[in-house]
């Protein structure tokens, strides 16, 4: 099984990429056929503003551009796919949400048929989240991120889409042992991804 990380932190050193890494290294410890790739978009430049060209792919009037197509293979090839990311102002980071914008397309993650129904494309795709949070637990449950972010992601983009959300794991600093339990947590994650 092959899954597919998803990074967005412009600091390599920066506590979403530690989590990052021990989670693929708690996926390949998993099994010996578990195979892992880590697509760190602000490394790779990934660049998230939605154009011209990508309005053209989505009217169904130009091929996907380069930078898509490949990031298209890239999910074509996984099992799993795995978002790691800070939560800023309650939501993905620009980037991430940019990648999905470009990413999610018509014509590969969904499309109409004939009768102008909604047909998923991606319901062999596993999704799964790991949020790095500011606050603490009683401060997002009292301001409803987690049912927020359940409508907006499970079900306005993964569910649109047909793929499944399988986990989702939200790693505050208020918590105990923090940052070693983070690590920790991730290593247990990626563990456990393909044995759901």
């Amino acid at each position: 099984m092959h899954a597919l990380i998803v990074v967005s932190h412009p600091l390599q050193d920066s506590l979403t990429h530690t989590v990052a890494q021990r989670l693929a290294q708690g996926i390949v410890d998993s099994g010996p056929l578990d195979s892992v790739e880590i697509a760190d978009l602000a490394a790779e430049g990934f660049d998230p503003r939605f154009t011209q060209t990508d309005i053209e792919l989505h009217l169904g009037k130009s091929a996907a551009a380069g930078d898509v197509a490949a990031e298209h293979a890239r999910l074509d090839r996984a099992d799993a796919l795995v978002l790691v990311y800070p939560v800023y102002w309650w939501s993905f980071p620009a980037l991430l949400k940019g990648w999905i914008d470009r990413v999610f397309t018509r014509g590969w993650a969904y499309d109409e048929n004939a009768d102008g129904k909604l047909e998923k494309k991606l319901s062999r795709l596993a999704v799964h989240q790991i949020a790095i949070g500011g606050a603490d637990q009683r401060t997002y449950a009292r301001h409803g991120y987690f049912g927020s972010m359940k409508n907006q992601v499970d079900h306005g983009i993964f569910g649109y889409c047909g793929a499944r959300v399988i986990g989702s794991e939200l790693l505050l600093s208020s918590e105990r042992d923090f940052p070693a339990s983070h690590l920790d947590t991730a290593y247990a994650y990626g563990g456990r991804i393909f044995k759901q």
